[in-house]
């Protein structure tokens, strides 16, 4: 089958950089969740002179020996970092840091000094050549593909079976390492497998994206997925989806512009994973910006409220001059909880609803709970239980209420000598 088209051209690159990807974001699924990336950042560049020396053994790129090459330098890579770890007590990230370094200015160096029998250059090492993939050629049955393509297929499929086949090794082994232990899960070999996964995904991508968007394709899309969901499959599912997508969006982002592949593709990339971290549903920015706003609202209301009460309760009767609110929350609370109907003023005076009443009373039996338990338990001065029984009456409710209440003698007052509210008034509404 013959090139026709510059088109066909750019398919044969998107899809290899699309497998490449879906490689990566499996394997890095596990390795974001063990809190393994720096490793993996460590493997992705130390595979290079495993690399080297297998090519000058007589391997070629994609072959069983460049991929046993690779995995032995993966594995080396790991073996020293914790021997650094365990010999002079450095750091595990530290001794990563140390270990890839070396591993891969060697590798550069081994490319440099032998340049004429390894095919591969210091800038393909770092960048790839994805846009020229689709020019090198292999037959699979009747069709020629990319040879990266069919490498990154193969790799694809191997990790995969790997994952699938030990899942449960991995599954157990990501989350709680000591118990998989105590449960008679091979936890060395379960991590063994997974570094050699992330050493094949790393030759995958290696010749065709560079160690560079290897790093990225690693950790990005898994990082991405893990502020999404919250179960590993769907987190790996995820991973993998967004892997694919930037990658393919990358590539053709880069075609339009005429700018490196492999570069558009890992800013594609960290724009996914700034719009996850804008936009995540339990723990982004903006979701947690809306509920801080609701908490400030619901404090404002209360407060509101009990200020009201008590103001009332100093008056003995129904009504109460109430001091103008300080902050603008509690003057929109204010005239929110008039619109409500649960505030009325008149002449000057303030009155509560008997839905207002219930609700303020709620807090302030709250407060003075909070108070009496404080002022028996804590251990503070009087003059100092109010700050703390004003944070907690709007956080904990009515089960650690009755719970405070069990605990103190019934007809109890707050250590002011203010009565607290009973309970039934309060969970009337």
């Amino acid at each position: 089958m013959a090139f026709d088209s510059s088109l066909t051209v750019h398919a044969w690159s998107m899809a290899t950089a699309a497998v490449v990807s879906a490689a990566c974001g499996l394997v890095g699924g596990f390795l974001v969740v063990r809190r393994m990336s720096l490793l993996g950042d460590a493997i992705a560049h130390a595979v290079l002179p495993g690399i080297a020396v297998a090519v000058l053994a007589g391997g070629s790129l994609g072959g069983p020996l460049v991929f046993a090459g690779a995995v032995a330098a993966a594995l080396l890579t790991v073996w020293l970092t914790q021997a650094l770890h365990a010999g002079v007590g450095l750091a595990e990230d530290a001794g990563a840091g140390v270990v890839f370094t070396s591993l891969f200015a060697l590798g550069v160096v081994i490319v440099s000094l032998a340049a004429a029998r390894i095919d591969l250059d210091p800038e393909c090492v770092l960048y790839g050549i994805l846009e020229l993939a689709a020019f090198d050629l292999v037959p699979v049955g009747t069709l020629l593909m990319p040879r990266a393509l069919v490498t990154a297929v193969v790799v694809l499929m191997i990790i995969t079976m790997l994952l699938v086949t030990t899942w449960r090794w991995q599954l157990f082994t990501a989350f709680d390492p000591a118990a998989a232990r105590a449960a008679g899960i091979p936890v060395t070999m379960a991590t063994t497998l997974l570094l050699a996964a992330t050493a094949l995904a790393a030759v995958a991508g290696f010749e065709a994206v560079g160690a560079v968007l290897v790093v990225a394709m690693l950790v990005v899309p898994a990082a991405t997925a893990e502020l999404l969901v919250q179960r590993m499959h769907s987190l790996l599912l995820v991973a993998v989806a967004v892997a694919i997508a930037a990658a393919c969006a990358g590539y053709a982002l880069a075609w339009r512009w005429n700018t490196s592949a492999a570069g558009m593709i890992a800013v594609v990339l960290g724009g996914c994973y700034a719009v996850a971290v804008l936009l995540a549903p339990g723990d982004g920015i903006l979701a947690r910006g809306i509920a801080r706003l609701r908490l400030e609202w619901r404090v404002a209301r209360e407060d509101c409220l009990a200020r009201i009460w008590r103001a009332c309760e100093a008056d003995g009767s129904d009504s109460a001059h109430v001091g103008n609110p300080q902050t603008w929350l509690e003057r929109l609370a204010g005239l929110w909880l008039e619109r409500r109907g649960m505030v009325r003023r008149e002449k000057g005076r303030v009155t509560l609803s008997d839905h207002g009443r219930r609700e303020a009373e709620m807090v302030v039996r709250s407060h003075r709970l909070w108070e009496a338990w404080l002022g028996r338990h804590a251990e503070l001065p009087i003059d100092h239980l109010h700050s703390p029984a004003e944070w907690l009456e709007h956080h904990l409710g009515a089960a650690m209420r009755d719970q405070i209440e069990a605990e103190l003698v019934a007809g109890q007052v707050d250590p002011h000598g203010r009565p607290i509210p009973p309970e039934a008034t309060s969970h009337q509404h």
